[in-house]
């Protein structure tokens, strides 16, 4: 399946439905991903948003005419807003794009990008008392557009504060399994850290710990690197701060999924810094896009166990003879149908949201 192309039909459908070009231009999405990518007339906001995935639609790219375009990554479009004199803010809007091995894949997950947003909002919520983070708390309806349907962006797009990213990715891994795994079968280190000898793939390690990467550009690949080559890049105290912030946040997390029936074996958190120095979480927190979420009653030390994340299609791809760089391949119609119900199984147990 081939992604819809803005450029192809927004006269066409602004024509043809009756729509204003501004609305035709600011949606890209496919009402049936298994044919011919086709626009289709947005919903009665009267209704309530449907996560069917028969059903569902799909948002390829967020396109709001007046807004400047800031950042356009593996799965969020960033765009700023009008500052009238007050606190700079952004739009950050989730798109049903998937991306594996640092490379976006060709084919969307229905309804992706409200989910992921929704477990962003759950856990920032949760964790404000730990850290402050990103949101304003302002109506995402507000600062879009005339002529763009609210109704497509309620449930995929939040108003931020404008922060200063920190340059680096901080993960936290409970458990030895991916990058990680491999960075120890071959160094028996990861990120510079030593771990004893004989871990099997999987195992729990004894204590979190602490493994920033680099930030890498969409299509390129992010690095593992240690501790004292992030203090080079940011200052000991400021790496100090990120450390001590993912690891708190991650703890807490993996009592509250523990609670659940839910291990969660490593997660990836941004941060960012405000004008006035201080520390916030940003961008995405605890999806199963920037986690790995395994169901306790079948793990399982020795495998990669099955999860509630994305960690489905990064094993299907290893399968493949793809040497993990774009252009990558196209999913099959069971690994589209069956990440998204893992997404929406990961959303319900977590946050007690249910999409279907």
């Amino acid at each position: 399946m081939k992604a819809a192309s803005i450029t192809t039909s927004q006269s066409e459908i602004a024509a043809t439905r009756n729509l204003p070009v501004a609305l035709a231009a600011s949606i890209v999405f496919i009402a049936d991903y298994f044919g011919p990518a086709r626009a289709v007339r947005p919903r009665d906001s009267s209704l309530p948003p449907r996560y069917n995935a028969a059903m569902a639609t799909t948002l390829l790219d967020a396109v709001l005419p007046g807004l400047t375009l800031r950042h356009r990554g593996k799965v969020r479009d960033v765009f700023d807003l009008p500052n009238d004199g007050g606190e700079p803010r952004l739009l950050i809007v989730a798109t049903d794009r998937l991306s594996a091995f640092d490379v976006v894949l060709p084919d969307p997950i229905p309804g992706k990008g409200e989910m992921l947003c929704q477990i962003s909002n759950f856990w920032f919520g949760k964790t404000a008392h730990l850290l402050p983070n990103h949101l304003t708390g302002l109506d995402v309806a507000g600062v879009l557009p005339a002529g763009v349907d609210a109704t497509l962006y309620a449930k995929r797009a939040v108003v931020t504060k404008k922060l200063k990213p920190v340059p680096v990715e901080a993960i936290a891994r409970g458990y030895l399994i991916g990058s990680g795994w491999k960075d120890y079968q071959r160094t028996g280190r990861v990120s510079g850290i030593a771990l004893r000898d004989g871990l099997r793939q999987a195992e729990r390690l004894p204590q979190p710990i602490f493994t920033p990467s680099t930030k890498a550009a969409v299509g390129d690949h992010d690095e593992n690197i240690d501790f004292d080559t992030m203090v080079m890049k940011v200052g000991a105290d400021l790496a100090e701060q990120v450390r001590d912030a993912t690891l708190r946040i991650y703890r807490y997390a993996a009592e509250h999924a523990a609670e659940r029936g839910i291990l969660l074996a490593d997660t990836k958190f941004e941060f960012g810094t405000d004008d006035d120095g201080r520390l916030l979480v940003m961008d995405e927190m605890l999806t199963p896009d920037s986690s790995r979420y395994w169901p306790a009653d079948e793990y399982a030390v020795g495998t990669s166990p099955p999860s509630y994340d994305k960690q489905f299609v990064r094993d299907y791809l290893e399968a493949l003879d793809w040497n993990k760089t774009a252009p990558g391949p196209n999913l099959p119609k069971e690994v589209i149908d069956r990440t998204r119900a893992k997404y929406a199984e990961a959303l319900q147990r977590l946050a007690g949201i249910s999409v279907d």
